[in-house]
């Protein structure tokens, strides 16, 4: 028996959401190096939350690629953790990357508490 006969395809909705969940992790990535260029503007508080939702939606991308029992639980904290990073990056509302990032969180939470909800 071949591997990939216990592989169906991930639905459109899984889809969607490692893609917004990889989406996400750039841009925080992305924001973290920001961040640390700015020095002392960027406050630890919003530091930490774009480095755990970093960490929570690569994690998050990479349990339902391969068809965790625990997705749907990680899903709705990965959504958690995006909507702190997002509510975080609103409180610089002047910087680009911020808003980048924050709407990225917020397309990514959107998704994740879809699939929390979905019986993976």
């Amino acid at each position: 028996m071949t591997q990939q006969a216990n592989m169906t395809p991930l639905s459109k909705e899984m889809q969607d959401c490692v893609q917004a969940c990889m989406t996400c992790h750039s841009v925080c990535e992305e924001t973290m190096s920001s961040c640390l260029q700015m020095g002392g503007q960027a406050q630890m508080q919003i530091m930490r939350a774009v480095m755990d939702c970093a960490e929570m939606t690569r994690m998050c991308a990479d349990m339902m690629m391969r068809r965790s029992p625990l997705s749907a639980e990680m899903c709705a904290m990965c959504a958690r953790a995006c909507d702190m990073c997002a509510e975080a990056c609103m409180s610089m509302p002047d910087d680009a990357q911020m808003m980048r990032c924050a709407e990225a969180c917020r397309r990514c939470a959107e998704t994740c508490r879809t699939m929390s909800a979905a019986t993976m």
